[in-house]
């Protein structure tokens, strides 16, 4: 087994299994193909986003999407100038279901249901657009991804007790105050005057309204990444299903219990397996980050790579051995002290030997 490389990450295209999981990713870096994004403000839709029914845009909605998902649908768009000004496109309809969403919030699986577009707050603590802690080339991420035009999102749907960011994650009041065309600004010089390889949103999720509309004023060809701990809501999940370029989700946690107890996530299983085949099914391009954490090889790193290689086989999988305790642990080793080490050099080669059997392709940043 080979290690990802950085920081230069050419050579991993000379892998077979890279190209086969990551085609269209390689189009766009080649710019042989475009962002689907840039193909979604030509897609016209029929109906006025405004005056129709919640009913009639997702019809509308589910319409365009299994033609973008079955068929060579974006090839009739992909070469077209962009609609007129009177016209409303399909991105356009994916940023009026947020709007909506946002009005009784379940972007994410807390389902708070209070309107964000007033600045009311639920579990997340950010109001309508949020802020950035961070936006910069990356060259930590896997292999393909580097260099990656990050931008870093404060607060998070989890609540992890070993978050290693969590100066981030716990102060959504932090940061940068964002509203779509800054963050457009954001990305569009990451791609241009940064030469990144993607704008990787990092915990995005909360942002998901922000970042959408963003792409209104994008106008960079640079595939767009989702680098998050996939806790979407069934509504949110279809609207991105299709959107993004490459995917690099999490996969934490084999069960419900650890997952409650760690992070603070009910229903843990149900929702991300649900999740991870949604965008598999919408022909994602996706790397699953999964973290080995100590003594929970059996619980949760097997019946995860277990279910990947049943479900989702045509993904690459990063086996990730970087835990470390921090955060809550730190301060509380007693309540969590089946995770208050790093995890031994056995556990990690276990894991990647178990990967291995199940025919798993797997990577290590480490």
């Amino acid at each position: 087994m080979w290690r990802f490389i950085r920081p230069d990450a050419r050579s991993i295209w000379d892998h077979e299994e890279i190209q086969r999981i990551l085609p269209t990713y390689r189009l766009i870096l080649d710019k042989r193909a475009t962002a689907k994004y840039l193909i979604f403000k030509r897609i016209p839709v029929s109906i006025d986003l405004q005056d129709s029914g919640d009913k009639e845009l997702w019809e509308e909605h589910d319409t365009i999407n299994k033609n973008v998902i079955n068929s060579d649908y974006l090839e009739k768009f992909s070469d077209k100038n962009e609609l007129s000004d009177n016209n409303q496109s399909y991105l356009d309809l994916k940023i009026e279901l947020l709007r909506r969403i946002m009005q009784n919030c379940h972007l994410c699986e807390r389902q708070c249901g209070i309107n964000r577009l007033k600045d009311e707050k639920g579990y997340c603590k950010i109001g309508k657009f949020g802020r950035i802690y961070s936006a910069h080339l990356h060259f930590g991420e896997e292999a393909p991804l580097v260099p990656s035009g990050t931008i870093f999102f404060t607060g998070c749907t989890f609540s992890c007790v070993f978050c290693q960011n969590y100066d981030i994650s716990t102060r959504p009041q932090d940061g940068h105050l964002i509203d779509p065309k800054k963050l457009a600004a954001i990305a569009n010089s990451l791609a241009r005057d940064e030469h990144a390889r993607n704008i990787n949103y990092v915990s995005p999720l909360a942002h998901t309204y922000a970042i959408v509309y963003s792409m209104k004023y994008q106008t960079m060809n640079v595939a767009q990444l989702w680098n998050s701990n996939h806790y979407c809501s069934l509504e949110t999940i279809k609207i991105i299903s299709d959107l993004f370029d490459i995917w690099l989700p999490d996969f934490k946690y084999g069960n419900d219990e650890c997952a409650f107890r760690l992070s603070n996530a009910k229903n843990y299983w149900n929702i991300i397996t649900r999740n991870h085949k949604f965008i598999y099914e919408a022909k994602g391009e996706i790397i699953i980050r999964h973290l080995v954490m100590p003594n929970h090889l059996e619980c949760c790193t097997k019946p995860i790579l277990k279910w990947i290689a049943d479900n989702i086989p045509n993904v690459l999988v990063n086996v990730m051995g970087q835990y470390r305790p921090a955060h809550l642990v730190l301060k509380n080793k007693q309540k969590f002290n089946d995770i208050c080490r790093t995890p031994s050099y056995s556990e990690i080669e276990e894991a990647r030997q178990y990967a291995s059997e199940l025919g798993i392709f797997w990577k290590s940043v480490s």
